[in-house]
Parts: structure tokens; C-alpha cells; sequence
């Protein structure tokens, strides 16, 4: 494995990144405000903002326009998708970014997917939307911290 990467920060201080245990990445990612679906549509990648929760099993809860690329979301079979969050201050170029990658599936059953509409809020058109579970098949994560001179 290698080590943490060092790099030139602003105003010339060096950065470091640190991997982030999984754990600490869904608890960063959990506390977001919002986050990036990214998908395949017409065999390129697309990304869209969207709002976001942690249901049960950790599952990342997003609701969005059911975009041609999650159309096999809408016929029960699951499509691959990242989903991206993170908090970088822009001044001193510290902070934490978080990827989920893993099958997503439509939310089914009407109370949940109710429920998760509820808590989700409005994010675009109140009407229309469709509520997605990702599985966090796998979940990466890094902190990009200040290297302190000794």
C-alpha cells in the first residue's frame, strides 16, 4: 500500500492526503448536505446533484429524476453507480471527499420510498422523481490535511 501522498498547498504549504477508514467516510458522507450521482448514460458518464440520507444497511437514499441512465433502476435490475460528497474549504484547501460505488435499485415499497421522499425533501420538481437505494459495495474515502513543519 502506499503512503500518504504530500502536495503543494496554497500559498505554497504542503497537503497530505490520508486514506479514510470505512467507517469515518459513511459518518463524513452521512453528515453532507448533499452529494453526486454519477451514472453511464448513452455510454458516457453523467452526474447530477442530489440530496442524500443513509438508510438501513447503510445504504446511500438519493431522490432524482429517473435519468436515461438509471433506467434499469425503473425495471428492477440494478445499475452501477459512484455517489460523491465532500467538504473542501476553499481558502486553505484542507478537508474530505467520499465515494460510494455499488448497484442501485429502485425503492419499491411505497411506505419507504414514501418515507424517504418525506425526509429527503424537495429537491427540483416535487411531482415527479424516484427514489434510489445504492449499496455501498465498496466506499473510499480521503482527508487532505495541512503537513505541519517541525
Amino acid at each position: 500500500m502506499r503512503g500518504p501522498e504530500l502536495s503543494p498547498g496554497y500559498g505554497g504549504a504542503a497537503r497530505r492526503t490520508v486514506p479514510l477508514e470505512r467507517a469515518e467516510a459513511l459518518r463524513l458522507l452521512a453528515a453532507a448536505p448533499f452529494g453526486r450521482i454519477v451514472f453511464t448514460a448513452d455510454a458516457l458518464p453523467a452526474v447530477r446533484p442530489v440530496n442524500h440520507l443513509i438508510g438501513a444497511g447503510g445504504q446511500v437514499i438519493v431522490r432524482t429524476q429517473p435519468f436515461a441512465g438509471l433506467a434499469r433502476t425503473a425495471l428492477g435490475r440494478p445499475a452501477i453507480v459512484a455517489y460523491h460528497a465532500d467538504e473542501i474549504d476553499p481558502v486553505r484547501r484542507i478537508g474530505w471527499s467520499v465515494l460510494v460505488t455499488g448497484p442501485a435499485r429502485l425503492v419499491t415499497a411505497a411506505e419507504l420510498a414514501a418515507e424517504y421522499t418525506r425526509r429527503l425533501g424537495l429537491w427540483g420538481d416535487p411531482d415527479s422523481g424516484v427514489v434510489i437505494g445504492i449499496e455501498p459495495t465498496l466506499v473510499t474515502g480521503t482527508r487532505l490535511i495541512e503537513e505541519i513543519a517541525v
